[in-house]
């Protein structure tokens, strides 16, 4: 027995030197990756920026292409790119047969903005440098040139902005693209003359307007201090908490940490990618019903202090009436809980076909009756009892209520008016309600094998029954996204309004809605916060009393901590395959906002 334990401590001992020695290897390693990016930065000039092209703003103007002129690293600096925006790729490698590259601008007629990417080896080819000055001409080009900075005399004549860095590898293509969409800021100035337009001194300043990415010890951070999330994230799979997860770091508008884990379900081995989409559940709240509202309050179309009927026709006859906007966002309406929508559903309200008489899609081969929401779950809502008016009572009602204010004020349903105001804008590609319109199911994450209500394996359906039952689009729930996508509009959050030269809020107005605002709950408005409860650690146990975001049924969350300059991403799937407490009960999500918290506390010091 005694031997055995002490085989046992030496193994552990034996595994726990392993871990410092790859710790320490990593750690050494990203130093030397920020070593070399740094090096690149610090030699990368904007060129021909007088019109102030770069970095690229209004995105939702912009259909983006990017185009390889040969360059060997287009599938780094287009993965990069894609960050940012949607960007669709082409290669003239695809078209060496052809005299001229007539074939290719032709396929870029539906685009208005091209990157192209090019090295000093291809500079000099005049098929390149006539497409590039072909294109130029109606469209707006931007240069990404890689190597030596002699060959730039091949674009004296060339109008368009050019990030030029002497660097041609796999991590300059990494940087670049930073530039053209502001993740980095440009600083420096052309030191040697390599034409009579290009000389010394030549080259333009631009701002960071949006996030960059790069590694943990470029915001000051040590990587050995996040690997703890490598053990917490294998725990959570090997317990069944979830069969997968992504988590993202952004610290200071810098994303340090963009990891996935597991695999989209436990019975197969398609491993989850950080670009996965995720139902939100909850995060809905906070992701689009609350920014909603807040953009209709400041053009001062929404009053918080007016009553639910002066909005809602509908609720004028109902109990709902006098209930003030403030009290529905503050979960203090009295409303209850939740009404169980599916056990309603009787046969004959359901086809497993869609109809004129079934147009609503609930799941596959799931279809709903016309009206069913209007008819009955809205009604049902409206005339529900007001049991705890005053009280803190957390209610999906309350969204339900905000929605249809919304979709009232705004004109638009609310998928629309966030995509249009919010999504599209800040360069978010896969948020958004109803993803199986617009992507493939391979990409999206299955939630539960809903075995009790709509028979199948939820894919790209959102996994509430409520919000699925009114066709998807629900103000509490319905929301899908990636990791990087919430990174983005929570980081517009964090910076009190403004991301990617835009302003989308005051500050004052995302200072009073993520605030507390409740003198009987923790909350603000729309959003959760942190607990003054000491005994509940919530959302974990060194957030700091500013931190605000929200959780999601489904296992998701984002905490944005302005003390720190923190946005934490977690997103999976603990539904999978059917319901579970595990997530919750070994506290996944609060115990990596913790790795995180420490991290930033101790590099303080």
């Amino acid at each position: 027995m005694k031997r055995n334990r002490l085989f046992v401590l030496a193994a552990a001992s034996f595994f726990n030197v392993l871990c410092l020695m790859a710790c320490a290897q990593e750690h050494t390693n990203n130093e030397k990756k920020l070593s070399i990016a740094n090096t690149i930065t610090r030699t990368t000039v904007v060129l021909n920026n007088q019109d102030s092209i770069i970095p690229l703003k209004s995105l939702e103007k912009k259909n983006i292409a990017s185009v390889s002129l040969s360059f060997a690293y287009s599938s780094v600096f287009d993965s990069l790119a894609n960050k940012y925006d949607k960007i669709t790729a082409f290669s003239a490698d695809s078209y060496k047969d052809s005299a001229n590259l007539n074939d290719l601008e032709d396929e870029l007629k539906y685009f208005n903005t091209v990157i192209i990417a090019i090295d000093d080896q291809n500079a000099n080819n005049t098929k390149f440098i006539n497409f590039i000055n072909s294109i130029g001409k109606i469209k707006k080009v931007i240069i990404a040139f890689f190597g030596d900075g002699r060959s730039l005399k091949s674009f004296d004549l060339l109008q368009a902005p050019i990030v030029w860095t002497a660097q041609n590898n796999a991590d300059a293509a990494a940087i670049v693209p930073q530039y053209i969409f502001g993740g980095i800021a440009a600083e420096n100035k052309l030191t040697t003359a390599f034409s009579a337009k290009y000389t010394i001194g030549y080259g333009f300043a631009t701002t960071k307007i949006r996030l960059k990415y790069t590694v943990p010890e470029d915001a000051g951070l040590n990587s050995n201090s996040l690997k703890e999330i490598d053990a917490i994230a294998a725990e959570a799979i090997n317990q069944k908490a979830t069969p997968g997860l992504v988590v993202l770091v952004a610290k200071d508008g810098k994303v340090i940490f963009n990891k996935a884990y597991g695999t989209h379900t436990y019975d197969t081995n398609i491993p989850d990618k950080i670009t996965d989409i995720f139902d939100l559940a909850s995060v809905t709240k906070v992701t689009a019903t609350t920014p909603s509202v807040m953009r209709l309050f400041e053009e001062g179309k929404l009053k918080l202090d007016t009553n639910i009927g002066a909005y809602i026709p509908k609720a004028r006859t109902t109990p709902m009436d006098n209930i003030q906007v403030r009290e529905v966002m503050l979960h203090q309406a009295g409303f209850i809980p939740f009404i169980p929508f599916h056990d309603y559903v009787k046969n004959g309200d359901y086809s497993r076909d869609s109809s004129a008489a079934f147009p609503t899609k609930v799941a596959d081969n799931y279809y709903i009756k016309k009206g069913f929401f209007k008819d009955f779950m809205w009604p049902k809502m409206l005339n529900s009892p007001i049991k705890t008016r005053g009280k803190y009572v957390y209610s999906d009602i309350s969204m339900y209520v905000m929605k249809d204010i919304v979709e009232h004020i705004s004109e638009e349903p609310l998928n629309q008016y966030t995509y249009e105001n919010f999504y599209k804008p800040l360069g978010m590609q896969t948020a958004g309600f109803l993803p199986r319109n617009r992507f493939k199911p391979e990409q999206i994450i299955p939630t539960e094998m809903d075995a009790y209500f709509r028979k199948t394996l939820l894919v790209g359906y959102v996994h509430d029954q409520g919000a699925a039952l009114a066709g998807g689009v629900s103000g509490h729930a319905g929301l899908f996204s990636s990791a990087n996508d919430l990174a983005i509009i929570y980081q517009m959050l964090l910076n009190r309004g403004t991301y990617g030269g835009q302003e989308y809020f005051k500050p004052q107005t995302v200072d009073m809605f993520t605030s507390k605002q409740s003198n009987v709950s923790r909350r603000g408005l729309g959003f959760d916060r942190w607990d003054p409860d000491s005994t509940k650690h919530y959302p974990s146990e060194l957030a700091s009393p500013q931190t605000y975001g929200h959780t999601g049924y489904t296992g998701t969350c984002v905490w944005v901590d302005p003390s720190r300059g923190l946005v934490y991403v977690f997103l999976s799937n603990r539904v999978n395959p059917t319901v579970s407490d595990k997530l919750g009960n070994l506290k996944i999500r609060g115990r990596i906002q913790d790795v995180v918290n420490k991290a930033i506390d101790e590099a303080k010091k």
